[in-house]
């Protein structure tokens, strides 16, 4: 009996070891692709998934599935799916770009989100909810994981935790950045989380959102344009360094 407990002892000790340096990561990008190659170099491999391109890094912890979803909320939900159902992701991360919702938001740079809303998502006319808010739901906020949040702020505790409002719509707008902050108290916009989130919910597998903001509050599309490879890369880095702690 005793030889038995022990031989089930190792074997959970070493299968356990076995899972935690052989995990799947996918790192979802919208377009940020360009700091991929930048950072990692060629891919190890290179396919085409479900319309979407994927590139896969190896080294001796984990691999790392990268998938190019492009832009918006569907082509990232169906871009997460893809790599839970084709390559059995153990994590998905995204990190990318994303515009200040607030001065203070312009100065901070990097973020980590907290709570999502999808705001152009709404029941409201025909249901006693409120917009945003999704069925199964207490309120309008998508909650991300907090254990996730906490490992990835010992890692870089300058990551602000954030409230991202998240649509299919680039919001350029002074006017109508400040309205998603009254309306939602949300720090920051983008376009993919919130269909990242909900996918990787109904499939029971964790996700993280590391952001770097490229356009201030009274920024637009041209001061993205000047900010976006700086910022992306810079996300990179920080979103590289979390990931390996893991």
């Amino acid at each position: 009996m005793k030889r038995f407990l022990l031989f089930l002892l190792l074997t959970v000790v070493f299968c356990g070891s076995l899972s935690a340096k052989n995990r799947k990561i996918g790192l979802l990008v919208a377009s940020e692709q360009k700091s991929v190659f930048e950072k990692y170099g060629k891919a190890l491999k290179e396919e085409t998934s479900g319309g979407f391109k994927v590139y896969c890094f190896k080294n001796k912890d984990y691999t790392l599935l990268v998938i190019n979803s492009g832009v918006g909320e569907i082509a990232a939900a169906a871009a997460t799916q893809v790599l839970i159902d084709v390559y059995g992701v153990e994590l998905v991360v995204n990190f990318g770009v994303v515009g200040a919702l607030t001065e203070e938001m312009s100065l901070a740079e990097n973020c980590v989100i907290e709570k999502i809303v999808h705001y152009d998502f709404d029941l409201s006319g025909i249901d006693p909810v409120k917009k945003g808010q999704y069925p199964g739901f207490e309120n309008e906020f998508l909650l991300t994981d907090s254990i996730l949040i906490n490992k990835a702020l010992a890692v870089c505790p300058e990551l602000r935790k954030v409230t991202c409002a998240s649509a299919d719509k680039f919001v350029a707008d002074k006017s109508a950045k400040e309205k998603l902050h009254s309306e939602f108290s949300a720090d920051i916009c983008e376009m993919e989380s919130a269909g990242i989130f909900l996918t990787c919910r109904r499939n029971n597998v964790p996700c993280l959102f590391i952001k770097a903001v490229s356009d201030s509050l009274t920024g637009g599309g041209k001061e993205y344009y000047q900010e976006y490879l700086r910022a992306a890369a810079q996300c990179l880095e920080i979103t590289d360094k979390i990931i390996k702690s893991f």
